[in-house]
């Protein structure tokens, strides 16, 4: 009998034991069970799945556990995660999509234990693991953690990674233990980043680097011989990602406009569909300007920066608090006589624009830095 709360959409991806108990036996596959939740999980997945499907295999995908069904877009239906949508479509088992609030509930330990797992995978779940969790697959739990371990250690590694401006970063597969991120570490890869490279972009580079690597490693994991050369986290070089929030989004133009680019790249709004559980309705970046008419009166302007570059130092020359336009951008002063160059924005209820566009909007109004 299902063990799930009482909406249908729940009940759908909630797991059978029995059934679970069958598909875990009668093979020589070692089962593995993943869990993952947004888009850039579901990529993990399929991964995993398509290697699975090979015959010459050494192991299965068992299960998938991902965050339950979510209310999402503006008619606020549950919709299941990207990941668990992905495992219905390849045609996985529903009974075998676990959906639990916590992974500390004792109904899905239970149905976990009897899908004897050998070997926990987990991107972007979102849920904390107890040790109760780790304690049941005896290969243990290995994660694909896009940053180059010990550093940015936390939930938005790619995201404060370009905030800081990182030259590199990369992708590390780690097995998970009960303090965040601090697993010993199997293997990692480097990455090149450039200055126009984005979050949600990147992310995807990531998290694909990071499916190689997993299937590169599994051989020795699944043996256990990725435990002897696991190599432990270097503490005295450990760094964070925090959670981002909402107050985060705004751009204050007495900074830099090198930090304000790297704001805008690390937190381009479509990241949210990618790493995150739900559609959190992340604002992007965003700024105040004025809007002066031609009778001399202010008014405030608030946009959305979608794409920027940063300049050292302005060509042009207003009053200092004066936005201009030179080729394709608009120019902002910042903060060090730099300037940032917005090349495209997005005003309240209307749909991205470029800056020449928006400029030649403007009908002869000013613009201004707000104060």
């Amino acid at each position: 009998m299902a063990r799930c709360s009482p909406p249908l959409l729940r009940r759908l991806f909630c797991c059978a034991a029995k059934s679970a108990s069958a598909a875990a036996g009668g093979t020589s596959k070692k089962n593995i069970v993943f869990l993952g939740s947004p888009q850039v999980a579901a990529s993990v997945l399929e991964t995993l799945l398509v290697a699975s499907e090979s015959p010459d295999s050494a192991f299965q995908v068992a299960a998938v556990v991902t965050q339950p069904p979510a209310a999402k877009n503006r008619g606020r239906k549950l919709m299941p995660s990207a990941v668990a949508q992905l495992a219905l479509d390849r045609g996985f088992p529903g009974d075998l999509i676990f959906t639990p609030e916590r992974a500390g509930e004792e109904a899905f330990l239970s149905d976990l234990k009897e899908v004897r797992p050998e070997l926990c995978i987990t991107a972007a779940y979102g849920n904390i693991l107890p040790q109760r969790f780790l304690d049941i697959p005896p290969y243990g739990t290995v994660n694909i953690h896009p940053s180059l371990l010990p550093l940015y250690r936390g939930a938005a590694p790619v995201q404060r990674a370009l905030q800081d401006g990182v030259e590199e970063t990369g992708v590390s597969l780690a097995y998970t233990v009960r303090a965040l991120d601090a697993g010993p570490v199997i293997a990692s890869e480097k990455f090149a980043v450039d200055e126009y490279i984005k979050a949600p972009e990147l992310l995807a580079i990531l998290f694909n680097l990071g499916s190689k690597l997993l299937l590169h490693e599994l051989p020795s994991i699944l043996d256990g011989t990725a435990k002897e050369k696991a190599k432990p986290q270097d503490d005295s070089k450990v760094t964070h990602a925090p959670k981002l929030n909402s107050d985060e989004s705004w751009l204050l133009f007495n900074q830099e406009a090198k930090l304000l680019h790297n704001k805008v790249s690390s937190l381009f709004p479509a990241y949210s569909s990618m790493l995150l559980p739900t559609n959190s309705g992340w604002p992007g970046t965003r700024a105040k300007l004025q809007l002066v008419n031609q009778n001399g009166e202010p008014d405030v302007l608030e946009i959305k920066v979608i794409s920027t570059k940063a300049c050292a130092s302005c060509d042009k020359t207003g009053d200092g608090n004066e936005v201009l336009f030179s080729g394709n951008s608009l120019l902002i002063p910042c903060g060090g006589s730099s300037c940032l160059e917005v090349v495209e924005l997005q005003l309240p209820g209307k749909k991205v624009t470029t800056a020449r566009d928006f400029w030649n909007g403007l009908r002869g109004q000013k613009l201004l830095k707000s104060p």
